[in-house]
């Protein structure tokens, strides 16, 4: 087994690929596939921190729209990532892998709420840490959550597991001679107005100095591969 590059790491998983393709709901085949490699990396010895998003359930802002209070829309979405965190710790737990789901919001009947220093204690012995609700606050995204995280817990890498294979300097379905970048710089994502997370979170990495790698989920071995140091995606830093 190739020896990692990291030792803790921080990955976001969005809601809409714990769907699969249905786009809604949970496909628990893929998220079995996902376990799977999540297990590999913590045999490993990496240390594995996940962020998740709801969008698979509910998005605030675009789901509700202009027919509730953003802040509400986005409540709702905060819980859209909680029980997708659950979903997630009882496949890893029926995979044999210990987890703890830590949530922003309140809700000990199902979780731990966000402590920093217990979550580092738990992945320190090995444990799978899923941070659940995001930030914890309306009108900050779950991408922003999986760099704060990363942040707080000193993550080296955060690991953003997309529906694209990296960075292009177009939308590759709408522009077919699109570049695919191997490498970018914060200032050039924020520049170029890139999709690869909202501005605060890349804001928030470039003042932070944490790379972001981001890669295609389609392949789940990519999560690996990722963790060892192969070149794949695109690694926003510097």
């Amino acid at each position: 087994m190739a020896q990692p590059k990291y030792k803790r790491v921080l990955l976001k998983v969005s809601g809409e690929a714990l769907a699969g393709d249905a786009s809604k709901g949970l496909d628990f085949q893929v998220i079995g596939e996902v376990c799977d490699v999540v297990k590999k990396c913590v045999e490993s010895g990496v240390q594995v921190g996940i962020v998740v998003g709801g969008g698979n359930f509910w998005r605030g802002m675009k789901d509700g729209g202009d027919k509730m209070v953003r802040v509400r829309a986005d409540h709702m979405g905060m819980l859209a990532t909680a029980i997708n965190a659950l979903a997630l710790a009882d496949v890893l737990e029926q995979k044999g892998v210990e987890v703890r789901v830590q949530t922003a919001v309140e809700m000990r009947s199902l979780a731990e709420p966000y402590i920093r220093s217990r979550a580092i204690r738990h992945l320190e012995k090995g444990r799978v840490v899923i941070f659940g609700c995001g930030t914890g606050n309306p009108f900050f995204s779950t991408d922003t959550a999986a760099v704060l995280r990363a942040a707080e817990i000193d993550a080296e890498v955060i690991l953003l597991a997309k529906n694209i294979d990296g960075v292009y300097s177009a939308d590759p379905k709408k522009v077919p001679d699109a570049v695919k970048y191997d490498s970018i710089s914060y200032a050039d994502v924020l520049a170029q107005r890139l999709q690869v997370m909202d501005s605060t979170a890349t804001s928030l990495s470039m003042d932070n100095k944490i790379p972001v790698l981001l890669f295609a989920l389609k392949d789940r071995e990519n999560i690996y591969r990722a963790v060892v140091g192969e070149k794949i995606g695109t690694i926003v830093e510097g």
